[in-house]
């Protein structure tokens, strides 16, 4: 186990992408200091609604990342305590007119060649598998791959099942990098001291853009912020993830201003998770009553039993987007002993064990079970001095 204020790896993040990490790293034989400013899942893990998902995702770096990823959470669910709620649901994407139903048709066609499990489901059967769908819907395809958990207890119950060899700091802020007389990396200095270590994993999700400038790096991090509306408590009104075709535009967007769209699911607890929005706001918390206007419409469109059904609350994150979408994972050349996992945007649950595994093999000295190009850290500038 870590020693003193030592140990092998240093990952900054608690959420469950450094919870993902620091499991890995364990299993790979390090030892690991896990430190975070607040708590575990304290920033937007625990705003997040626990997707693992392949159906938004077109073909390419990001799905080769989320299918691993998938494969990954199926083993983790077998080991995890039953607590973290995994739940292989499947996704149900509709469309509201015949142009969207050919939109998803080419979109799905292209995920099978890529690996993915796309079913069309035709109109007379989209209520078999939704009895509380709203009529008229031309159809949709289902994604058996698409699965949920509660993201919380996710990254708790990874950092738990990590053992002695990880040990965990909250409360502690991280103010700068050691480094070496070459610049390369001997540990973090924190508000409660310094810790040592050789390698730091930059896993600080929507301030890992901050942490990345302690270093003197580029790494152009901004906050997506999004809302999720929360039920009362009901019987299975929704059985799977269900959301409206315009989702995967959403998703893939890079516009600043405000976009919503249906996304709709039941939770083993009983309350109805309703989202989606997206926004660049900054850290901007305020209540937008616009935006949960938006939800409950789109919500009420798909599910109209909804309409009678109480909003007991809202939460609010903030998704770690960079600007090409996808995510920074493993070294980064131009401070040696740094390594990033951040960047996820809203992907970052599902994405976590994938991560978590290529960030472990680049720290163990081991072989990245896929290429790693895509999601360089260093592909978006020069170093800052």
């Amino acid at each position: 186990m870590p020693t003193g204020n030592s140990s092998d790896v240093i990952v900054i993040g608690a959420g469950v992408v450094g919870a993902a990490c620091a499991f890995y790293a364990a299993r790979a034989g390090l030892t690991v200091t896990v430190v975070d400013r607040g708590s575990v899942a304290g920033g937007t893990t625990g705003a997040g609604e626990g997707n693992l998902l392949v159906s938004d995702k077109e073909p390419g770096p990001e799905l080769e990342l989320a299918l691993l990823s998938a494969g990954l959470w199926r083993e983790l669910a077998a080991e995890l305590p039953e607590e973290i709620e995994y739940e292989p649901k499947g996704g149900l994407v509709v469309a509201s007119g015949e142009a969207g139903m050919h939109a998803l048709r080419d979109f799905a066609a292209g995920q099978r060649k890529a690996g993915v499990t796309a079913q069309e489901v035709p109109a007379d059967r989209l209520r078999e598998l939704e009895p509380h769908l709203a009529p008229g819907l031309p159809g949709g395809f289902l994604y058996p791959q698409d699965a949920q958990v509660m993201p919380a207890l996710a990254a708790a119950h990874l950092l738990r099942a990590a053992g002695e060899r990880v040990r965990v700091r909250l409360g502690e802020r991280v103010t700068g990098l050691l480094t070496g007389s070459a610049g390369e990396v001997r540990g973090v200095r924190t508000t409660a001291g310094e810790i040592h270590g050789p390698r730091v994993v930059n896993a600080a999700g929507t301030w890992g853009g901050e942490l990345a400038r302690l270093a003197g790096v580029e790494l152009p991090v901004l906050p997506r912020r999004g809302f999720v509306l929360v039920t009362e408590p009901l019987p299975r009104v929704v059985r799977h993830k269900v959301y409206a075709a315009d989702y995967v535009a959403d998703v893939a967007s890079g516009s600043a201003g405000l976009q919503t769209s249906a996304v709709v699911e039941g939770t083993p607890a009983g309350p109805v998770l309703i989202g989606a929005s997206r926004e660049r706001v900054g850290f901007d918390r305020t209540l937008s009553t616009e935006v949960l206007r938006r939800l409950a419409a789109g919500a009420t469109a798909l599910f109209p039993v909804l309409a009678t059904v109480r909003a007991l609350r809202t939460y609010t994150g903030f998704r770690p987007y960079l600007p090409d979408h996808l995510p920074a994972i493993g070294p980064d050349p131009r401070v040696p002993g740094l390594l990033h996992a951040c960047g996820h945007e809203g992907a970052g649950i599902g994405l976590a064990p994938a991560t978590g595994l290529i960030v472990a093999a680049c720290l163990a000295g081991g072989e990245p079970p896929l290429g790693i190009h895509p999601f360089r850290p260093e592909r978006f500038g020069p170093f800052q001095s």
